[in-house]
């Protein structure tokens, strides 16, 4: 602002200036001088211009001077303003008067750094003051440990002047008792008044035990609902605000608790420091006066020790020579004792023993059916410990079946007081193994050592197994006496323990002749030896049972027995006897043998069947002489089929067909030479004859050979078929069919042409007209395929799902496979049928034929 108002004063003065210099000259220029006088005039006027204009240049000159100069005056008054309250400020912090507030400008960086040093100087002096005062705290608090040697008395002094020295309201001092694992309270002050509160926590329960389980301080500002609060003569009944609880520990080791309450929203932090800080005297010392008060104790009972020591052994001296007198009888006394407490200890030894290992279970059983006494021999009896069954109910493990039977037992014990019984029951061990025990039960109640009944217990399970083996035994030695078989018993060196009255049947040796003998002592058959003796070297490599066929003679003539040698083994599982079970099958091996020669005739005729019919029926180089591309894939079930192709050929006719007769094998074989010959003879005597013509006569012609058209009759059988009739002349081709279909493959088209549902023969319906077989007649273009088949073909289980081969398979076969050739359909049928029936047993016969018209 200055420099700027120069600069306009500056450049005015230089204006003025300018104007009065122009003005002067202007004036001498024009103006005429006359006299020397007008000339002095002048002068004198110019002189007067000329100190004015000196003035005028010293006033514009100076004036900025002269602000320059005051703002320098001012300047310099404002530093000594500062320079006087900085040192007010000083003499103010030297004279601690660090309250006093002053405010610094922006332009005295000297006093700002005199604050800063201010709040320096007050931190230091409050952490020094508060160091001072958790030292004085610490020392106190160490001058009233180290003079006090009683715990109760230690603890209410320092509870009292922790309270007092950081001013809150109340507290508690609690010790850790290890043996009983709580802390209890022994003192409490609250508003300068010794409280009697009887409080105690367990580890974990409360604020008090969770700081103790926890092993750390508990500091809370906002107290729970559940608090207690103390009672003031100024602030009545008041909850505090804050409360602080420290552990006291001494080693990682608790020894008690200090809890201290404030009605104030907050204990301060060096009042809470200077707590932790003598937390851990306070525990050492709490230590220390427990072990001085142990060892105080300790002392004094040591103390009592002696003196009753010493006044013993006053009266030891005083009795001396009465010991000594009676030292000699008391040494006669103590062996005799010694020798009847070891007497009792070993009665007591052999009882304990003679229970625990006798095969008798005792046990003493309460009026409420609780078992009192149970002897140790319960383990190996039952499995049990002794202590698992005292105090249970006698009756629980017992097989439910046998309750009723022991309830009214026990109740009949009860009611007798001399009664005694005897009873056996199921018992279930600890193993879960059911055993046979047999009880014996007396009345006991009145006597006072026992309270109860005694029952004497013992295991009859084997007793029990072996009745029932010698009732099986007795049994079996029946059905062995009266067994048409004979039954012998060889031990592993060949002598005989047992046989039966078979071997005196077939021998007339009588059977005692035959016990505890060997085989060279017995007046058998050399054959009947040997045998014997190869199969009992047999048994003893092999030990497993052995079947063989033995031809036995016998008085009664030559037997065909059936022998099983089977291996008796002991309970170590070594080879113990032999038993041999002789079967007389000598009739049902002539039988067989007829049956053999019975089957072999009925083989060698069904043999000659088949012979027969593959010598009648055509096959498929028969059928390729006259048509090229054809094939006949034919599988019987049986060695002779019910399924059969025919073929006959007259002039330009060619007839083909598949006949499907009932059944299969023999019946079906007789069946197929009936249709076959009928035929035959058909279209031999009428070539004219349509297929469906053919078909109606064949009909009647069947049920007339098998007579079914009499009332009486019963033959139900006939035949299914597909019929071709190929006119080579005219290029044509006839179907008609009882229940077999035709497919007809002409380039990809597939078309199936379907048969009449009725079959051929049978017993006709009674008062019901059968309609004639429907013909159907195709033109024949080269290169048509035809394909006919047999219902086993299609009915035939197997796949991965067993289901059957199906029509539908047989015809997307062709589809999928049009392009293929006649011979390639034939491989092609062959293989998947086979791959489909896999390890399935064939149904019926099969018999598919296929064919190809080419040319004319």
């Amino acid at each position: 602002m200055y420099n700027k108002n120069n600069h306009h004063k500056t450049l005015s003065f230089i204006l003025y200036s300018v104007i009065v210099s122009i003005i002067i000259n202007l004036f001498f220029k024009y103006q005429e001088f006359n006299t020397l006088s007008d000339i002095f005039s002048l002068f004198d006027y110019k002189f007067y211009l000329l100190s004015i204009f000196i003035y005028s240049a010293l006033y514009f000159f100076s004036k900025p001077y002269k602000i320059k100069i005051i703002e320098l005056e001012n300047d310099i008054k404002s530093k000594e303003l500062l320079c006087e309250s900085n040192k007010t400020f000083v003499k103010n912090i030297n004279n601690k008067g660090y309250e006093i507030k002053f405010d610094f400008s922006n332009n005295n960086p000297l006093g700002k750094a005199l604050l800063q040093m201010k709040h320096d100087v007050l931190s230091a002096k409050q952490k020094e003051e508060e160091r001072l005062m958790v030292s004085r705290g610490r020392e106190l608090i160490s001058n009233i440990l180290m003079k006090h040697s009683n715990i109760n008395e230690m603890s209410y002094e320092v509870l009292t002047n922790i309270i007092k020295y950081i001013n809150v309201n109340q507290g508690a001092f609690y010790i850790y008792n290890e043996e009983e694992n709580v802390l209890r309270n022994i003192e409490t002050y609250a508003y300068n008044r010794k409280r009697f509160l009887n409080q105690s926590f367990k580890i974990g329960h409360g604020l008090i035990g969770q700081a103790a389980y926890e092993l750390d301080i508990i500091y809370l500002t906002d107290l729970p609902d559940y608090y207690c609060s103390m009672t003031s003569g100024l602030l009545g009944e008041k909850k505090p605000s804050s409360l602080l609880i420290v552990p006291l520990i001494s080693d990682k080791k608790l020894q008690g608790i200090i809890e201290l309450a404030s009605v104030e929203d907050s204990i301060p932090e060096n009042s809470i420091k200077l707590v932790k800080q003598v937390s851990e005297m306070i525990a050492q010392t709490i230590f220390t006066l427990k072990v001085n008060e142990k060892t105080s104790q300790l002392l004094e009972e040591s103390r009592l020790k002696t003196e009753e020591l010493c006044q013993n052994e006053i009266l030891l001296k005083q009795s001396a020579t009465e010991m000594e007198e009676a030292h000699e009888k008391l040494e006669e006394t103590n062996q005799k004792l010694e020798s009847k407490i070891k007497e009792v200890e070993n009665s007591q030894k052999r009882t304990y023993t003679i229970l625990e290992n006798a095969s008798e279970v005792i046990s003493i059983i309460d009026k409420n059916e609780i078992v009192t006494f149970e002897s140790p021999s319960v383990k190996n009896v039952l499995g049990y410990d002794a202590d698992e069954i005292i105090g249970k109910n006698a009756f629980e493990r017992i097989d439910p079946s046998y309750r009723d039977k022991l309830y009214s037992t026990f109740d009949f014990l009860i009611k007798n007081p001399d009664g005694q019984q005897i009873f056996e029951f199921q018992y279930i061990k600890k193993d879960e193994d059911i055993v046979w025990l047999e009880s014996k039960g007396r009345n006991c109640i009145e006597n006072p050592a026992i309270n109860g009944i005694v029952f004497n217990t013992r295991d009859i399970t084997q007793q029990k197994i072996a009745e029932r083996e010698q009732r099986m035994r007795g049994q079996m030695q029946s059905l062995s006496e009266n067994s048409p078989d004979i039954i012998i018993r060889f031990g592993i060196d060949g002598k005989v323990f047992y046989v039966n009255p078979m071997m005196q049947y077939f021998t007339e040796i009588k059977t005692k002749n035959f016990l505890k003998k060997s085989l060279e002592e017995l007046d058998l058959e050399q054959q009947i030896k040997i045998f014997f003796k190869n199969t009992i070297e047999h048994i003893k490599l092999k030990k497993k049972k052995h079947d063989a066929e033995f031809v036995f003679p016998t008085i009664h003539g030559t037997k065909i027995m059936q022998v099983n040698a089977i291996p008796e083994f002991n309970e170590e599982n070594q080879l113990e006897s032999i038993l041999f079970v002789a079967h007389d099958v000598t009739e049902r091996k002539q039988i067989e043998i007829e049956i053999q020669e019975k089957n072999k005739k009925i083989t060698e005729s069904i043999n000659y069947a088949e012979h027969i019919q593959v010598s009648i029926l055509p096959n498929t180089k028969l059928l390729q002489e006259y048509i090229e591309k054809s094939f006949i894939y034919y599988y019987p079930k049986d060695v002779v089929s019910g399924d059969f192709p025919w073929f006959f050929k007259k002039d330009d006719l060619i007839y083909i067909a598949v006949v499907d007769c009932t059944g299969h094998g023999v019946p079906g074989a007789m069946l197929s030479l009936i249709g076959y010959f009928l035929l035959n003879n058909i279209v031999d005597h009428d070539i004219e004859l349509k297929t469906s013509e053919i078909l109606d006569e064949l009909n009647i012609r069947v049920r007339h050979t098998l007579r079914q058209e009499s009332p009486e009759a019963e033959a139900r059988d006939g035949m299914d078929i597909a019929l071709l009739k190929i006119n080579l002349s005219n290029n044509t081709l006839e179907f008609a069919g009882a229940h077999r279909p035709l497919l007809f493959l002409r380039n990809s088209e597939l078309t199936e042409i379907k048969s009449d549902k009725k079959a051929i023969g049978g017993i006709p319906l009674k008062g019901k007209v059968e309609a004639p077989f429907v013909n159907h007649v195709i033109k024949i273009n080269s290169g048509d395929k035809f394909f006919i088949y047999s219902d086993g073909l299609t009915d035939q289980l197997g796949g991965t799902e067993r289901k059957k081969y199906s029509s539908r398979r047989v015809r997307e076969l062709i589809s999928n496979n049009h392009n293929f050739s006649i011979s390639e359909f034939s491989v092609l049928f062959a293989n998947d049928y086979s791959q489909w029936m896999g390890k399935e047993k064939q149904i019926d016969d099969v018999l598919l034929i296929g064919l190809e018209i080419c040319h004319f």
